[in-house]
């Protein structure tokens, strides 16, 4: 095996130990950072805070706020995918030209 292969699944086998440990020996809940930065401002200010901001505009329903979240997510991944990539690329290409 090389050490690439027994790093990934090192890692692997370290978020499921973790995922099994908080799921098992835990009551932890799991909730949106939105709702616990809310949470936290309403302890903080008695209740009595207002947001100083508005959306400009709000999706009509949750099922398409989620659609835009993931479609925002594919984007940045093929961004990051494609630099990856192309650097990758770059690097080869002058690998094979160096050897020629």
């Amino acid at each position: 095996m090389r050490k690439l292969d027994i790093a990934v699944l090192t890692i692997i086998l370290l978020f499921v130990v973790q995922f099994i440990y908080v799921s098992t020996f835990t009551d932890a809940e799991y909730s949106g950072s939105d709702g616990q930065g809310s949470d936290m401002i309403a302890e903080i200010t008695g209740g009595e805070y207002e947001p100083w901001a508005t959306p400009v505009w709000e999706p009509p329903s949750g099922e398409i706020e989620s659609l835009l979240f993931a479609l925002q997510a594919s984007v940045g991944a093929i961004i990051i995918g494609y630099f990856i990539g192309y650097y990758k690329g770059k690097e080869k290409g002058r690998m094979e030209s160096q050897n020629q």
